[in-house]
């Protein structure tokens, strides 16, 4: 009935049928998006130089917005700060947290 091409034919084409249609590239944009300018979110704005402040360790309120529930420190892609501010915060909150103002981790976390 077939002949070992015509299985070896077949089965290419049950390959390449599974695949979608080749004929468009993956990822591709369409001509009309292409002329739309970028979309893309825009920069956080840094926290202490919009409301004028500096970094204190003593000020754990303010500390803790940059903190997760965790008592993680936050990247710096969630909090939004400078480079700079971002170092400066990562050092207050250690500062922080040997004076014992705030935890290491989650105090829910004891037992």
């Amino acid at each position: 009935m077939y002949d070992d091409n015509d299985t070896q034919d077949r089965g290419y084409q049950e390959r390449r049928g599974r695949r979608g249609n080749n004929d468009q590239a993956y990822g591709g944009v369409d001509d009309e998006q292409q002329d739309s300018p970028r979309r893309g979110r825009r920069r956080k704005e840094d926290y202490f130089v919009v409301n004028k402040m500096t970094i204190d360790y003593k000020d754990v309120d303010t500390l803790r917005r940059f903190m997760t529930e965790r008592a993680k420190i936050r990247p710096r892609r969630q909090t939004g700060l400078t480079s700079k501010h971002q170092r400066q915060l990562a050092r207050q909150i250690k500062r922080a947290r040997y004076m014992a103002l705030l935890p290491y981790t989650d105090e829910h976390m004891r037992s």
